[in-house]
């Protein structure tokens, strides 16, 4: 009776797998193996086959690890009982009625659904004997377990308990044999979607356990909610474990085992809690796989998914970023482009970076905020996040994985990385060449061949890139091949340095650079040694061809001579102004970003994008009319 009417009280709080007004399994009175409260018909069809999903899984495993539902409580007495029993037997008593219960339960899953399903298969042959046995895992181990070890042992205690009060040394001989509970847990899940698809695939197979179900030994619970009764039975272990170690007595002789003994059902319990960890890893990552296609050379249930989502690729050759999707292992990043029609494969594997050496840092692009760079050694791949925390999350993310990865292989050690894009990042650094993919230069950038310094063309001299430096340069610096390691050793199209420093072949002297002109100052060298740089309008016909836009740059090592590129990373200016003796002045009053450089009959008319970018420039251009030079860092203010 007592054990009766604490029943709700003893149900674990994270343990909710059944339907609402159907009674728990384990609620079983203390002579007989019916439950308490039989639920209706309609009740138990409502509960079919299929009530038992991943959710609930995942909801039992935080129920677990939360700890909240271990607290005690103060037990209450059933009217009318007069028993003196001291409190920790009959938490002893308990624990042996409800071990009574459990056996009967596994007995009618081992004895009855297990055997009766495996003699319906090798009789009819209507459905697998293996499916059988994997619906029901280690179910006979557990069972004899309880039934032959377990539960003798408790009973004996408990018929002893004037000669020998103790259970302590007793469950900790036993709990070890507690963690094979893991397999059984692992193998939930998918025992439940094979219950399912054999119970509408198979007539048989379902006439056999409905046939078990209806029987009075079921209690017309589905067999479901019979195979949760191992899943639930660890946790209540423990919590009755942990109300007897409260309530023995300070100087009891059972204490130091009994609390021992509560120390080694908690570590099974956290055992069984990992299982259902591992199986719900195991299940996104084959969602994630499926996603994918299946490909082979990704399925790998060791892998673990550490974060996916869209984000936005900067084109090389496009003016606009296209949508691409992310997904990062603990080993490889996938790049992947979203399928149009989703029938199976949602997408498309692009490119496999292995986490191994790849490196990842935040891009400094005005036009293409919140963007970074991931260097790999198959790619190298310019993105945009849409947000700056979504991109400081990646940016996390990936170095947390190269960490691990650094971590377990103490031999690799990864190049140091430049948070500030230092020009050693930006231009692979010889040692590495050809070992990683480069960071292409993307085509608007230059108008020139960044090697021989020609202007581009769309017929003669068009652009290409060279797989060791991702450098753009036209089709005669470009006409060498070389072996390239981080494309399996395949030939690649390189530029005439990278091929002399890959192969070492020396070049016959007609295919030497020329000597430098007046003009070939690097765009690129000179904004980042400059006292000012920006992009201006030029207006007028003194440009000629040169076009209506133009990178300026006062470079800090020349800085009495303006120089205009076309784009900026040309290799050479189409035009060097030497700024001193010429005067600067205000343009036309319709528009005030307009200002003018006049001297001899020469003019040339610029516009800045505002007033304070030309209030800048004009500072910058006096200076340099005066003949004045820069003497130390207090003039950075005129930096771009």
């Amino acid at each position: 009776q007592r054990r009766s009417c604490q029943q709700d009280e003893r149900a674990v709080p994270g343990v909710h797998g059944l339907e609402a007004g159907q009674q728990q399994p384990g609620c079983r009175s203390p002579t007989s193996a019916e439950p308490c409260e039989k639920p209706t018909e309609e009740e138990a069809l409502e509960s079919g086959p299929r009530t038992v999903s991943r959710r609930y899984l995942s909801s039992l495993k935080n129920k677990l690890s939360s700890g909240a539902w271990r607290k005690s409580y103060q037990p209450r007495t059933c009217p009318g009982s007069g028993t003196q029993e001291p409190e920790e037997k009959k938490i002893v008593r308990e624990l042996l009625e409800t071990e009574q219960a459990y056996v009967t339960r596994l007995h009618l899953l081992d004895q009855v659904f297990f055997q009766e399903l495996l003699k319906e298969a090798r009789g009819s042959k209507a459905f697998p004997e293996d499916v059988v046995r994997l619906i029901f895992s280690n179910i006979s181990s557990i069972y004899q377990f309880h039934s032959q070890f377990f539960l003798p042992e408790l009973q004996r205690r408990l018929d002893d308990w004037t000669t020998t009060p103790r259970i302590g040394d007793v469950i900790q001989k036993l709990a070890p044999f507690l963690k094979m509970y893991s397999e059984y847990v692992k193998n939930f899940e998918r025992a439940i979607e094979l219950l399912a698809t054999w119970t509408d695939k198979s007539p048989p197979f379902q006439e056999v356990i409905t046939r078990i179900q209806s029987s009075e030994a079921s209690a017309s619970l589905t067999l479901q909610h019979h195979m949760l009764e191992p899943v639930q039975r660890i946790p209540r272990y423990e919590l009755l474990l942990k109300e007897y170690v409260q309530k023995l007595p300070g100087q009891a002789p059972d204490l130091a085992d009994a609390q021992k003994a509560l120390d080694m059902i908690f570590s099974a319990a956290q055992h069984s809690n990992a299982a259902i960890t591992e199986m719900e890893r195991l299940q996104e990552l084959w969602d994630v796989y499926q996603r994918l296609g299946l490909e082979d050379d990704i399925v790998d249930p060791s892998n673990t998914l550490l974060r996916e989502g869209p984000v936005l690729k900067i084109s090389f050759r496009r003016s606009g970023p296209m949508e691409r999707y992310l997904f990062l292992f603990n080993n490889m990043l996938l790049y992947c482009v979203p399928r149009v029609i989703q029938v199976g494969a949602h997408f498309q594997v692009r490119t496999r970076i292995d986490v191994a050496g790849m490196k990842v840092r935040e891009l400094t692009d005005a036009e293409f905020p919140h963007s970074f760079l991931v260097s790999g050694k198959q790619r190298t791949l310019e993105l945009r996040a849409r947000s700056q925390e979504e991109m400081i999350s990646w940016l996390q993310a990936c170095q947390d994985a190269i960490d691990q990865i650094e971590k377990r292989n103490e031999t690799f050690k990864a190049a140091v990385q430049s948070p500030e894009g230092d020009p050693q990042e930006q231009e692979l650094q010889s040692e590495e060449l050809g070992l990683r993919a480069p960071q292409w230069v993307r085509d608007k950038m230059v108008t020139m061949c960044m090697r021989c310094q020609e202007p581009f063309n769309a017929l003669t001299r068009r652009r290409h890139h060279c797989r060791a430096c991702g450098y753009v340069v036209c089709a005669r610096c470009s006409d060498y091949r070389a072996e390239l390691k981080y494309d399996a050793n395949r030939p690649n199209r390189v530029c005439l340095d990278c091929y002399t420093f890959l192969t070492g072949n020396v070049l016959p002297e007609e295919k030497e650079d020329k000597r430098r002109g007046i003009l070939e100052k690097g765009a690129v060298a000179g904004s980042e040694q400059s006292l000012i740089c920006s992009f201006l309008q030029l207006l007028g016909d003194k440009w000629g061809k040169s076009g209506s836009r133009g990178w300026c740059v006062i470079p800090r090592d020349d800085p009495l001579v303006l120089y205009v590129y076309a784009a900026p990373q040309d290799m050479r200016a189409h035009t060097s102004i030497p700024l001193l003796g010429y005067q600067v002045t205000a343009g036309p009053q319709a528009d005030p970003r307009v200002f003018q450089l006049q001297q001899s009959g020469q003019l040339y008319t610029f516009k800045a994008e505002s007033e304070e970018l030309k209030g800048r420039w004009v500072k910058a251009m006096e200076r340099a009319a005066s003949g004045w030079s820069p003497g130390g860092p207090a003039d950075k203010d005129l930096s771009d």
